[in-house]
């Protein structure tokens, strides 16, 4: 009797492990792209930020990254079957039929746990969860410009709601912290196009567009030239000192030059990480600000 007893627990704890190992693969391959560096800034930005509710941040933006990439993974299994086959659905772990119930249950989900956070909250939510419609069931993500405007102000709604989230309990984003997030989304619009280079290939053979895709040298030098610009301004912007802010536009030079001497698709993937990299830095600018200048 104990020995059936046993053996139905660990069956169950299996099983369990396994639908959460699921729904963690939804979102595996944005763990380093988004949800570090959102939380990153959430942390950087957050007015009365207690260290402690990091976590909040973290969950928050994880919640609504998973919303999205359910969304967006139930669009083109095929696809993914070719080009991603360890995704959720390709992998056979989840039918597309049950993603996308999952898909629509996560909705209330996410704007329940935005309700507790306030207003902002509730608002970057709301917002987040429209967008995403238009991105994936209106085919928003076909056209490059059109996918960069939506991703970025996608992921100002990340870092609004995440920022929220961060602070104290009935918190608001101040000033400095709407700046941020409008400088953190409009560098992102301009410069995302990072992450499709690896891609190029695979876009053109299923017809979408983006920037690579459609002007591929001229969005190579616009790595070279925007990221390191972008660099300069910004630790102009948060009053970053000049050893730090040389260090930034160096690194912001290495990584856009890459972008242009590198063109192989093994080179982009490498040149995607350390885009990741001076992203992440980027989100730290402002919580250098608070310290020194700020409140």
């Amino acid at each position: 009797m104990l020995t059936m007893f046993s053996q139905a627990l660990i069956a169950r704890a299996d099983s369990i492990a396994h639908h959460v190992e699921t729904v963690f693969l939804f979102t595996k391959n944005d763990v380093r792209t988004t949800l570090i560096p959102v939380t990153i800034f959430a942390l950087s930005a957050a007015p009365k930020h207690d260290p402690t509710r990091a976590w909040h941040a973290a969950l928050w933006i994880w919640f609504h990254l998973l919303q999205f990439n359910i969304a967006n993974q139930i669009q083109d299994p095929e696809e993914d079957r070719k080009n991603k086959p360890s995704r959720p659905i390709p992998a056979g772990r989840i039918s597309v039929d049950s993603a996308a119930d999952m898909r629509w249950v996560m909705v209330p989900v996410c704007l329940i746990l935005s309700l507790w956070y306030g207003t902002q909250a509730l608002l970057a939510s709301t917002v987040f969860a429209a967008l995403t419609i238009w991105y994936n069931e209106l085919h928003g993500d076909k056209l490059g410009l059109s996918k960069n405007v939506l991703t970025a102000i996608l992921y100002g709604c990340l870092e609004i709601g995440g920022t929220v989230a961060a602070g104290s309990r009935n918190s608001c984003i101040d000033e400095a912290g709407a700046l941020a997030v409008a400088l953190s989304s409009t560098v992102f619009a301009t410069t995302l196009h990072a992450q499709d280079f690896k891609d190029e290939e695979g876009d053109r053979l299923t017809g979408r567009r983006t920037l690579p895709t459609m002007f591929p040298k001229a969005a190579r030098l616009s790595m070279m030239v925007g990221i390191p610009l972008w660099s300069f301004g910004l630790s102009c912007v948060w009053k970053i000192d000049a050893l730090s802010t040389t260090a930034f536009v160096v690194y912001g030079a290495f990584v856009g030059t890459r972008f242009v001497m590198y063109d192989t698709v093994g080179a982009d993937k490498q040149s995607c990480k350390f885009y990741s990299l001076w992203y992440s830095l980027g989100h730290l600018l402002p919580g250098y600000w608070r310290f020194f200048y700020g409140v």
